[in-house]
């Protein structure tokens, strides 16, 4: 019954009491989602072209920066857009002020802050506007993922949000109807306890980081729980890893549908029912792909992802370098879907560890690549001091053995030569962020 409540009444009343644009642009994508690759870029580069043409007059950043190149406007091949400057996370830093638009005031504005993982924290600002096609977006990719409206939340989170005043209160129990674990105390009690929850509260779909995700799955099969039956798993926040998916699917008997999104711009892409790639969020966010001369690169190449955000005016970002790489493509994805795909990523700028020759290697992909290939190691991070030193972090899982150490330097010089000390440090865990998040590879150099 609360379910049914939730989607037909809750939402639609407390959108109407917000004078909300949600529901109706969560309606429009459902339709856009289906439209021609070709509309559907047309109608991206008119938005494009507009949000241009705002930041160009209100956006005191851009209006310098922009007024000389005449970039956006009447320009259908976008030659003149991909003269823009790429922005980076020091230009929004050392200019915070410049970037928000005339018509707005901060105080008035939607606040966030990024974590600063990659070693620079943002401050941000988004419009109200701005914040409800960002949640149209999420319920679209929800649904593709098994969820809809009304149906209750099992969240893997750290740090989970407490109600404070009724508003709130009622929030959480009309809509977001939201039970957490929190991933900052992930320990067999705390698990216990959710699973418990779980059994009463009878969620319909699980949303977390990836790796805790992971880590909760494991509890459950270690402990031969079979009873928790979602109908679908989103895993967002960081890099879902083959072997973690596998798990995943096989404690929940459920897929896993991978998200990629970030808070300066919101969701970027998201795997449907599919499974095959993440379809891009191109009604709402321009994607590039560019090389280190910050050229576009081919499909099927790797590329330094850079967003432009459609929706935002408050704070407009243009060609904003999220610090992540990715591979796109350009084949269609079997759903029937306009939205062109991200094939994979390749993890963080920062996460990429340097080899003394002068190439760089994913840091992600060797962790996930090295935990599969070496019996005895549960998890591993990579630290990377310098170019001719590599701390390995390793917790030891049930199958470790007196040959597990030997068979990790191994297999991880296949990448690094004798140039580079390979140091292995026991350690009973990999520690989190403080956003509950979890890092596999860290580049120092």
């Amino acid at each position: 019954m609360m379910k049914v409540l939730s989607k037909h009444l809750f939402y639609p009343l407390w959108d109407a009491k917000d004078k909300s644009e949600r529901l109706r642009e969560w309606k429009r994508l459902e339709q856009q989602q289906w439209w021609s690759r070709e509309k559907l870029e047309a109608y991206q580069k008119e938005r494009l072209a507009d949000l241009v043409r705002y930041a160009a007059e209100k956006s005191p950043y851009y209006r310098e920066l922009l007024n000389n190149l005449d970039a956006g406007a009447n320009d259908p091949d976008l030659r003149a857009f991909e003269r823009i400057p790429v922005t980076t996370k020091y230009d929004i830093r050392n200019n915070l002020d410049q970037f928000i638009s005339d018509d707005y005031r901060k105080d008035e504005l939607v606040q966030a802050k990024t974590g600063g993982s990659t070693g620079v924290s943002l401050q941000l600002f988004f419009d109200e506007r701005c914040q409800e096609f960002r949640n149209a977006a999420q319920l679209l990719a929800d649904r593709w993922a098994g969820w809809d409206l009304g149906v209750k939340k099992a969240s893997v989170w750290g740090n989970p949000p407490v109600p404070v005043g009724l508003k709130q209160t009622l929030r959480l129990h009309l809509l977001d109807r939201t039970i957490y674990l929190d991933t900052m105390d992930l320990n067999p009690d705390s698990m216990g306890a959710f699973v418990q929850r779980w059994r009463k509260e009878k969620p319909g779909a699980v949303f977390g980081h990836a790796h805790s995700i992971y880590i909760f799955a494991k509890y459950l099969t270690e402990a031969g729980i079979t009873d928790l039956r979602p109908k679908g798993i989103v895993a967002t926040s960081m890099m879902l890893l083959g072997h973690e998916r596998e798990v995943i699917e096989q404690a929940f008997d459920c897929k896993v549908t991978n998200r990629y999104g970030c808070e300066e711009v919101g969701l970027i892409a998201c795997e449907c029912e599919e499974h095959q790639g993440m379809h891009l969020n191109i009604p709402h966010v321009y994607v590039e792909f560019l090389d280190a001369n910050n050229q576009p690169v081919k499909p099927g190449e790797p590329g330094k992802i850079v967003v432009t955000d459609l929706n935002n005016r408050a704070m407009p970002l243009i060609r904003y370098r999220v610090e992540d790489v990715g591979v796109y493509s350009d084949r269609k994805c079997a759903c029937g879907r306009g939205l062109p795909i991200l094939e994979r990523l390749e993890g963080r700028v920062a996460d990429f560890l340097k080899l003394p020759g002068g190439g760089q290697v994913a840091g992600i992909s060797l962790v996930e690549r090295t935990l599969t290939k070496v019996p005895g190691v549960e998890q591993m991070q990579l630290v990377q001091e310098s170019l001719a030193e590599l701390q390995i972090n390793r917790v030891k899982g049930p199958e470790y053995d007196d040959q597990t150490d030997a068979n990790l330097i191994s297999a991880l010089r296949e990448v690094f030569d004798e140039q580079v000390a390979l140091t292995i440090r026991d350690v009973p865990s990999i520690p989190q962020e403080a956003s509950g998040k979890y890092r596999f590879s860290i580049c120092k150099v």
